[in-house]
């Protein structure tokens, strides 16, 4: 089975940077569009950015100018920039990747984001 793992993060202060990885394993295919996504405590989960094979970018607005996704096809991986950090970003992240003809998503375990006052 696809498999993701997260990893890279932690906690900050307001303000501060963290860059999030998340590598897909035990493909059997190669992958089509991967995003992270998060989840606040209470809250739904919720699109942060996506980036598709060919590179285009797709963000939430809430994080616009703020994160970057980036993504290295030959590692199976995908990051997550995260500048200037806000509380409100505190929530935990999970990738999400879409794998080439089995059109199929998976999700990572999520890595947990905090970011004090």
């Amino acid at each position: 089975q696809v498999q993701l793992v997260e990893s890279g993060g932690g906690l900050v202060q307001a303000g501060g940077s963290l860059r999030l990885s998340c590598v897909v394993s035990r493909s059997r295919f190669s992958i089509n569009a991967m995003g992270w996504y998060r989840q606040a405590p209470g809250k739904q989960r919720e699109l942060v950015a996506t980036i598709a094979r060919d590179g285009a970018t797709n963000y939430a607005d809430s994080v616009k100018g703020r994160f970057t996704i980036s993504r290295d096809n030959a590692k199976n991986t995908v990051y997550l920039e995260m500048n200037s950090l806000k509380p409100e970003d505190t929530a935990v992240y999970y990738c999400n990747a879409n794998i080439r003809f089995e059109m199929k998503d998976y999700w990572g375990q999520g890595t947990q984001v905090t970011v004090s006052s």
